[in-house]
């Protein structure tokens, strides 16, 4: 994204904000999801359940790269927990297992920037209950969903730079790797360099797919997930130039979408599919790729992964590209994107008045695989496997 420029020193300067007052102050709130409950720390209430997977011998790595801990015994842990409850900034929440209603882990938002909406996540503890649990991923779908509900622009994960299963996390939930503080803190008397990570309001909605896909029940199986998260919430597509969309293409994608998709209209008689869909509730729903030009979008290749393929939603090119080629590599990318999923089927739709469309796809190696009756076209759909 090219800056805007100062119109008396012609110098670039950061792109305008919408919206500048200061964010709401998160609150004790109670957010419910399927596997887990996250709500307002209670000391009294949830001390004995998280004791139970936190304090004594064997939990020690709990709080290897923790603030605080380890605890050799509950009253100094009671303690613990009684000053988190009664602190504002970091605000501690509970994470309850939804089935039982014991408490399972805590996290907290802190360093609240309320000027700038900015926040971040941390303190968190998952006992065993907790960890490698769907409940786990869920806890974390739910804060950063109530973190960006509420208006912030900026949330942050800041870990131990030698804690190597937090990074891990970090970038598997979708937040961006910023860089490395060195000598940031001292903690229990040692250097901590820290690594920064972060995820913005305008990845959200693409982000949030990737957790709403992997926590969805069709897409968990009893041993585990049918869909890694982290390959859900790549912001790239290996081997290819393709960039994640944000809600700052919202504009763009549309106006690119009516320009690819309009030679269709005559032909089918109605509206193309891809039209009938607003560009914001594509992003919110899809998977958006798009290829630059010159500072412009010059295609967009939008897909929908399941458990057990991945459906082309749309690949559309700008027509002063087209014939250059990136057509056959958005399906390629789309290809990549499968393989990256560990999916080895695609599948695509097109009106079946678009016969060129159906033989550009045939000779791309899609099948025909049934034709659909709907009330007003009629729809080929395309199959292929991959090798």
């Amino acid at each position: 994204m090219n800056p805007d420029r100062d119109p008396v020193t012609g110098l670039p300067i950061g792109r305008p904000v919408a919206v500048t007052a200061p964010a709401p102050a998160p609150e004790r709130v109670r957010l419910e999801g399927r596997h887990v409950t996250v709500v307002p720390l209670d000391a009294q209430a949830h001390g004995t359940a998280l004791a139970e997977g936190a304090v004594g011998p064997g939990r020690e790595a709990l709080w290897q790269y923790m603030a605080a801990g380890p605890f050799d015994d509950r009253e100094s842990f009671q303690a613990y927990l009684t000053a988190c409850e009664a602190s504002a900034d970091p605000l501690f929440y509970a994470i309850l297992d939804a089935r039982t209603g014991q408490a399972i882990g805590h996290a907290s938002l802190m360093r609240i920037d309320r000027a700038n909406r900015v926040i971040e996540v941390g303190n968190i503890l998952y006992t065993p209950a907790l960890q490698r649990t769907p409940g786990a991923t869920e806890a974390m779908r739910l804060m950063a969903g109530y973190v960006f509900d509420l208006g912030y622009r900026r949330y942050e994960w800041k870990c131990n730079a030698l804690n190597a299963p937090s990074r891990k996390a970090a970038e598997r939930l979708g937040f961006a790797y910023e860089g490395l503080f060195r000598q940031a803190v001292i903690v229990k008397g040692r250097n901590r360099d820290t690594a920064w990570f972060s995820m913005l309001d305008g990845e959200w909605p693409q982000i949030r797919q990737g957790f709403d896909r992997w926590l969805d029940p069709a897409h968990l199986s009893e041993g585990g997930q049918s869909l890694r998260l982290g390959a859900l919430n790549r912001a790239t597509i290996p081997g290819t130039p393709l960039r994640r969309a944000t809600t700052a293409d919202e504009a763009a994608l549309a106006a690119l979408q009516a320009a690819a998709y309009a030679p269709n209209r005559p032909l089918l008689g109605v509206e193309p599919v891809p039209l009938l869909t607003p560009a914001a509730e594509v992003l919110a729903r899809y998977e958006v790729w798009l290829p630059d030009h010159d500072g412009r979008l010059a295609g967009a290749l939008i897909l929908d992964p399941t458990p057990d393929h991945l459906m082309i939603w749309s690949v559309s090119v700008d027509p002063a590209h087209q014939g250059s080629g990136l057509g056959n590599a958005l399906l390629a990318a789309a290809e990549a994107r499968a393989r990256d999923l560990d999916l080895s089927v695609l599948r695509l739709y097109t009106g079946d008045k678009l016969v060129r469309n159906i033989d550009w796809y045939a000779r791309r190696g899609y099948a025909t695989e049934r034709v659909e009756d709907l009330p007003d076209r009629r729809l080929v759909h395309m199959l292929k496997i991959l090798a």
